[in-house]
């Protein structure tokens, strides 16, 4: 059974010259338990996407469609929409420093949702902070619930966030880039922290990034989005052993040293040879330059002119596996 159902999801901008659409008919699924990775660069509505399913879009945007979540979340008032966000869906944003705020300590902070949502008392849902964040890896004897965000470094400032969404244990998870401003290494460690206690817990997750990599090594479904549309989606090991759409095997093909034969892992290792990696000209279409034709047309190798005049629509081409193309890569060469 699908915990989260997304139908013909489209954003528009309220400008002064009408109403321009910066995210198109999107549909997709989640179970309870699976991960979902949304792969493409920025600008194509990744996070925008994420946004309208949480209900946090700016006041010059409308969401329509349905984002059905036990009940469609677009029909909902603001105060229906704050008893399911934290609580039965928790976000990770990718700044931290945006994310918390400065003059709250961090035991506040995590503590704040439980006192809201699970009506515990002040001594309860302080208790049960301390325990979140020590889960996070964040133990009382060496972080003081006391502290402020400034008084940690970015990849504890990352555990802060994820113990505030992880405090209510909610249905489901979305990771918005939750490492971009991380090196590598807590990179990796927040990543596995993540994954950890989503399987812990039997969370769905969205895991929001414009790594590759990641998404392999993370999730068990996948979209590929481009100029506020999914161009491709299916189980993560159906789209990387294909890569039907030329925009997918283009972000594939910029990886160092992706291992383009090894379907079974489809890994990326580090590379030990200095060359120039190959790229995508052009870039993402800004969302008032969009036409009624596929945005990816003036960037793509295997455009025709029905490309520049009409928009693809989702094709099935295996089970579980589809993609919004004129001419696809038939297999992976």
């Amino acid at each position: 059974m699908n915990l989260l159902t997304v139908n013909n999801l489209s954003v528009c901008l309220e400008h002064k010259s009408g109403s321009i659409n910066i995210l198109d008919q999107l549909n997709f699924e989640l179970e309870k338990g699976q991960s979902l990775g949304i792969v493409g660069e920025s600008g194509c509505g990744k996070s925008l996407m994420a946004f309208a399913v949480m209900g946090l879009l700016p006041e010059n945007m409308k969401a329509t469609g349905e984002v059905v979540f036990g009940r469609n979340l677009l029909d909902l008032a603001e105060k229906d929409l704050c008893q399911i966000r934290g609580n039965k869906i928790g976000m990770i944003f990718q700044e931290p420093m945006t994310a918390l705020n400065p003059v709250l300590s961090i035991g506040f902070q995590v503590a704040e949702s439980l006192r809201l949502h699970k009506n515990l008392s002040r001594h309860q849902s302080q208790q049960q902070a301390s325990k979140v964040l020590d889960r996070v890896g964040l133990p009382a004897n060496k972080f003081s619930r006391a502290l402020f965000p400034h008084q940690l470094s970015g990849g504890q400032r990352q555990r802060v966030v994820i113990a505030i969404a992880m405090a209510c244990e909610p249905e489901l998870i979305i990771a918005d880039e939750p490492t971009t401003a991380l090196d590598v290494t807590i990179q990796e460690q927040i990543l596995a922290l993540i994954a950890e206690l989503v399987s812990e817990e039997n969370m769905a997750l969205m895991l929001i990034t414009h790594d590759l990599g990641v998404v392999a090594e993370n999730t068990d479904q996948m979209l590929v989005m481009y100029a506020g549309r999914i161009i491709e989606k299916g189980s993560t090991k159906n789209v990387f052993q294909h890569l039907s759409h030329p925009y997918t095997r283009g972000l594939f093909a910029s990886i160092p040293d992706a291992d383009k034969h090894d379907n079974e892992h489809f890994l990326m290792s580090a590379s030990s040879h200095k060359h120039r990696l190959p790229t995508i000209p052009g870039r993402v279409p800004e969302y008032w330059e969009r036409s009624t034709a596929c945005a990816f047309a003036d960037r793509c190798p295997r455009a025709k002119a029905k490309c520049s005049s009409e928009i693809p629509h989702e094709i099935l081409l295996r089970a579980g596996h589809s993609t919004a193309c004129f001419f696809p890569y038939e297999e992976k060469s």
